[in-house]
């Protein structure tokens, strides 16, 4: 098994599972990079890692230049472009001339777009329809690589993931979290939303599901929780879990909108505020997968590893 972006959140957990499970791993990262895990081996560049292809049966692809909600880059679609289409393709063209038999790919939901109608859920048939140059470049990436797969025959899995929790998550979910923890009045109570989550631990479940089941090849998935929250019940969870009071101030949402856009926050409104939801049965229906492990134990763990 050979595991690109290893030193990153998910990678370095799934490095540590498929290992713990008695499989033979080579994580890749790129030299410099953040966090480490055993038996990583660090590459100036991902394509330096062409030569450790051989031998391997199958290939996860996490390396990427990841969303951040200010980009300095200049040019930010270019420069996700060279990081998660270019290289990815240039990787996937490799792996198959190695004879890795299987790729997995993981994307994001943003390919499908920010926000679905009340009552909706995106799923696998649904458009395409990317809002910013992150989710632009992983549908590229997405099209991309199921062109190499036609034309060389290796097995292709995409996972579509929405946000990822769990130890050592950072940015908005880690703010939230310090903000229940301590005990910060969030104005979030008249919230009526639903957003699908999946947390680590499920992810990781699911992407060794399709490292090895045979009719994951060739298609693609949505994965999740299998169960939504609104935002005011995420908060109540977190402070279950944190064994804390949530305390939520019901401020009307229009409200939000206007402190928001004189704010110039809109993407953070939302996040918190817009719906957000997946459907997982064609994972249920195909492989037969079961998310693991519940919402509250997913953010039982998150609160072990994430200690405010």
């Amino acid at each position: 098994m050979l595991v690109t972006g290893a030193n990153g959140f998910v990678g370095r957990a799934l490095v540590r599972s498929l290992t713990a499970n008695g499989r033979a791993v080579t994580g890749v990262a790129r030299s410099g990079g953040k966090g480490s895990c055993a038996g990583l081996v660090s590459v100036q560049r991902y394509e330096d890692a062409v030569p450790l292809m051989a031998g391997h049966a199958c290939m996860v692809h996490l390396a990427a230049r990841v969303h951040v909600m200010s980009d300095a880059a200049q040019d930010p679609l270019s420069a996700f472009r060279a990081a998660n289409v270019i290289l990815a393709k240039q990787l996937a063209r490799h792996a198959a001339a190695a004879g890795i038999k299987r790729f997995v790919f993981i994307s994001s939901i943003k390919v499908n777009g920010e926000v679905t109608l009340p009552g909706q859920s995106f799923d696998e048939n649904h458009a395409l329809a990317p809002q910013d140059p992150y989710g632009v470049s992983k549908m590229e990436a997405e099209r991309g690589l199921r062109e190499i797969a036609r034309e060389t025959g290796m097995e292709l899995v995409i996972i579509r993931p929405p946000l990822v929790y769990g130890p050592g998550v950072r940015a908005n979910f880690s703010a939230l979290l310090r903000a229940v923890a301590h005990g910060v009045p969030l104005p979030l109570g008249a919230v009526n939303n639903r957003r699908s989550l999946v947390a680590l631990d499920n992810l990781l479940d699911f992407i060794v599901t399709c490292i090895g089941h045979p009719a994951a090849a060739n298609q693609t998935f949505m994965v999740s929780d299998g169960e939504d929250l609104s935002t005011p019940e995420l908060i109540r969870r977190m402070a279950r879990a944190l064994g804390k009071p949530a305390r939520l101030v019901p401020v009307p949402p229009g409200w939000l909108r206007v402190a928001a856009l004189l704010l110039g926050k809109q993407d953070v409104l939302l996040r918190l505020c817009g719906n957000l939801q997946l459907d997982i049965k064609k994972a249920r229906d195909v492989l037969g997968w079961q998310p693991p492990i519940t919402v509250d134990e997913g953010l039982r763990l998150t609160v072990a590893g994430n200690r405010p």
